[in-house]
């Protein structure tokens, strides 16, 4: 989709929605959300809607951070601690690497 063609209420609607899609456990759509309407919160000539599309880039960008560092850390701690979790690990893991009891 080319949003130089958009009308700019049309882009504050579409900004919207992918922030409230963020919310229903999808964070991929907050970093589309952000690289998506970057230029159009920052770097464009101001329009009346810019501001509110900052202010849902702003926090696209935020909740997506926030949203990396949550699952690197339970990825890293998970691959750390597996084999003393035991039984409990061995329920939650997809695929149960051989090699440590």
């Amino acid at each position: 989709m080319d949003l130089r063609r958009v009308k700019n209420e049309d882009k504050l609607d579409l900004c919207r929605k992918y922030w409230i899609g963020g919310w229903c456990l999808l964070p991929f759509l907050w970093c589309i959300n952000s690289f998506w309407f970057f230029n159009e919160a920052f770097r464009k000539p101001p329009f009346d809607q810019q501001k509110q599309i900052k202010s849902y880039v702003i926090r696209s960008m935020v909740g997506s951070l926030l949203w990396m560092a949550a699952l690197v850390t339970w990825i890293c701690m998970f691959q750390l601690k597996r084999a003393e979790w035991g039984e409990f690990a061995d329920r939650i893991s997809f695929v149960i690497p051989k090699g440590i009891p």
